[in-house]
């Protein structure tokens, strides 16, 4: 017999967030979350994607214990920008028990039915900054801080629940970090550069906190992820909270941007991180008592052979231009110097040809394959 229990307290929220950790705490190839910024984003008076969504929590319980745990969202812009009467099915994650799974997903079910939905979709999260995607190839592979790692069974288990269909694939390269640029890279930096007045603009933290800078880079973001698969156009309380947590830690040499002085406009960017897996799985996930030295010791002192490309983008009529390539160059300076040896891209659909396209210069392999399900009420 399995209860279902709605999360209604701290102390639901936290076994929330919990499960999830105690779950893989012996997986080798899994990577703790950070346990903060999992609370600020499930918190309903925390995270500005509420102006927009609705959400609620559930636990299953099998024999007195916790053996499962799922997120009921409705992203009202979303649905409206494309459409749609989807509730979405997110932080999804169980022990291997179809009879768990399959009472966690009619609960969101019944819960998106009783509010006017007539699909559910997922794995995904409140908007595309979230984690998105349940893993189908790559089990063997290391996790990254921003993308979901799952078992295995969970694939066994969405075709036992019946109905759902594949809707969308993203899937992630591992790119090994060359000694010099590509020469094909090199040629069209240079080429784009003399023709088209585009170049290369590093930002200080002042720019990008204090004057607009950092808005404007997430501006960006609506513009060149507007017609991806499930965007969610980002508010002004959204950016500025993007901002905060994403430039406010930032190492700065590794966020990169593309400036047409011609227009005196912003056309592309890179952000970057170095990778956290290796310090979130000494910390657990956690910043006190310690975790926090080793996080602080990956961003500056790029403790890690490994690289995440976090959010790139160029804005769509600077695309055939190359400016990517400006980006690439420019990265790649900065990625020899730290020491880097890996870069992992995050997550890229696997219809879009011309980002997958880009890697085809360099030593790369698709590591990893999340899949998005969709299944009528």
């Amino acid at each position: 017999m399995i209860e279902i229990q709605k999360v209604t307290d701290k102390k639901g929220l936290k076994a929330f967030i919990n499960f999830r950790t105690e779950l893989y705490r012996n997986c080798e190839f899994a990577v703790p979350y950070l346990y903060i910024d999992e609370e600020a984003t499930l918190r309903k008076d925390r995270n500005a994607s509420f102006e927009c969504c609705d959400a609620d929590y559930f636990l299953a319980i099998k024999d007195g214990k916790i053996a499962g745990r799922v997120a009921a969202i409705i992203n009202r812009r979303s649905n409206e920008q494309w459409n749609t009467k989807d509730v979405r099915f997110g932080w999804f994650d169980f022990i291997d028990d179809t009879e768990v799974s399959k009472a966690l997903m009619q609960t969101v079910e019944a819960w998106g039915a009783e509010r006017g939905m007539t699909h559910v979709v997922g794995p995904m999260g409140f908007t595309d900054m979230d984690r998105e995607g349940m893993l189908v190839e790559g089990f063997n592979e290391e996790a990254a801080m921003y993308t979901n790692y799952n078992y295995p069974y969970y694939v066994d288990h969405m075709a036992r629940l019946g109905g759902f269909a594949k809707d969308n694939d993203y899937v992630e390269c591992e790119i090994r970090i060359p000694d010099e640029v590509p020469d094909k890279i090199e040629q069209i930096s240079r080429m784009i550069e003399r023709r088209y007045n585009l170049h290369v603009r590093k930002l200080s933290r002042r720019e990008l906190m204090k004057e607009g800078y950092g808005r404007r880079i997430f501006e960006m973001v609506n513009e060149t992820y507007k017609d991806l698969y499930g965007y969610s156009h980002l508010s002004p309380r959204q950016i500025d909270q993007l901002v905060s947590s994403y430039i406010k830690v930032a190492d700065l040499n590794l966020v990169t941007v593309v400036e047409d002085r011609n227009e005196d406009k912003f056309v592309g960017f890179g952000i970057t991180f170095p990778s956290f897996s290796k310090a979130l799985k000494q910390s657990g996930g956690r910043l006190l008592p310690f975790g926090w030295i080793d996080m602080l010791k990956t961003i500056k002192y790029h403790n890690t052979e490994k690289v995440d490309l976090l959010l790139v983008g160029v804005l769509p009529q600077y695309r055939d231009k190359g400016a990517n390539a400006l980006i690439i160059r420019d990265l790649i300076h900065w990625y020899r110097q730290y020491g880097f040896k890996w870069a992992e891209t995050m997550q890229q659909m696997e219809t879009n040809t011309k980002v997958l396209s880009q890697w085809q210069y360099f030593d790369a392999r698709v590591n990893k394959r999340h899949r998005c399900f969709r299944k009528e009420i």
